[in-house]
């Protein structure tokens, strides 16, 4: 089916959402039982751990660990926000610089300023939403003095009124959580669940299918089977097997049939359009290590373009680390999704 398609469903009780582009699963969200990103914490710190770099945290959801910070005294009360999701065994990542983030708008307090999201190119568009984020500025005054507002692409198509609502609702949630005095340990705001980020992050023009057992008539279930098993086809019929261990997740290019002197750099740069949506869509993250095809030297900066533009429109923050000595390329990714296999566990 061509076009874009939000799907939301549930998968085994669990709140799901599947965006689907000319009938191919694009992107996946399921919910788990782990904190979701973007819940605030009111969290109290704990003693200092030599040598980690930072200090745990303890929380309603256990204990958290924040990088990086210096004069926090055992037993002081925090502003904290999930950042992504914890290794297994180890604590919830969190950071200071709270984002309050809508479809239109990301409040930043602490960050003051307002900026525009380059993708609106058209100034006479820019300079109207520059008097909507005024005007919604004025109306809370020096309260948020310090606060950032960041309008999102979203806005170029969206309708004023709209946007505005938008702007106003994030500015009393920053303000509420921000202006928090209380002294016990909680949670002051729930990360959001598949669905509300389905409308937040997938703005582009789609139907919205919201039918019970949606998953299984548009094809969403049989794309989930497919993901369970490590092999994916490439064009030309070579194949990419993707293989999480503990440690990290190994990578493996192969040309199939093709024995021709480019059948590898082929595969390699089929692979690197394709790794970006199987690593979303299987929530996988942490170190990556790719074992590719064999290919000539000269197209390994053609390679490294080719999956840094792949990975620019993923959307998911990723460190290409680049060539190990055995030639290998290796990629330092979020932790942004759980893994598919836990939440389908």
């Amino acid at each position: 089916m061509k076009g874009r398609q939000i799907i939301l469903d549930h998968v085994s009780g669990r709140e799901a959402a599947a965006l689907m582009v000319d009938g191919q699963l694009d992107d996946l969200l399921i919910d788990g039982d782990a904190p979701r990103p973007g819940t605030i914490y009111r969290a109290q710190a704990l003693k200092p751990v030599k040598g980690q770099g930072g200090i745990f945290l303890e929380t309603p959801d256990g204990n958290a660990f924040l990088r990086q910070v210096k004069g926090i005294a055992p037993g002081e009360k925090l502003l904290v926000q999930v950042t992504g999701y914890a290794e297994d065994g180890k604590a919830i990542p969190v950071t200071q610089k709270l984002l309050f983030k809508s479809r239109f708008a990301i409040v930043t307090p602490g960050a003051p300023g307002t900026n525009i999201s380059r993708n609106i190119r058209d100034d006479d568009r820019r300079d109207e939403l520059l008097l909507i984020a005024r005007e919604e500025r004025g109306a809370f005054e020096a309260a948020i003095a310090d606060f950032g507002l960041i309008l999102r692409s979203s806005c170029a198509a969206a309708g004023d009124v709209e946007i505005a609502e938008d702007i106003g609702a994030m500015m009393r949630l920053a303000l509420d959580v921000s202006g928090d005095t209380g002294s016990q340990v909680e949670t002051l705001a729930e990360g959001d669940g598949p669905h509300l980020l389905a409308w937040r992050d997938w703005t582009a023009p789609a139907d919205v299918v919201t039918e019970p057992g949606s998953f299984e008539s548009h094809g969403v279930m049989d794309a989930l089977e497919a993901l369970r098993g490590p092999e994916v086809p490439l064009a030309g019929g070579a194949s990419l097997y993707v293989e999480p261990t503990r440690a990290l997740t190994a990578v493996d290019v192969n040309t199939g049939a093709d024995s021709s002197f480019t059948a590898g750099s082929k595969a390699n740069f089929a692979a690197a359009r394709e790794l970006p949506r199987q690593l979303r869509l299987r929530g996988l993250g942490g170190q990556i290590t790719l074992d590719l095809a064999p290919m000539p030297k000269k197209d390994r900066r053609g390679f490294e373009a080719a999956l840094r533009s792949a990975l620019k429109l993923d959307g998911i923050d990723t460190v290409l680390a680049g060539w190990t000595p055995l030639g290998h390329y290796e990629l330092q990714r979020k932790r942004a999704r759980l893994p598919l296999s836990e939440v389908l566990s």
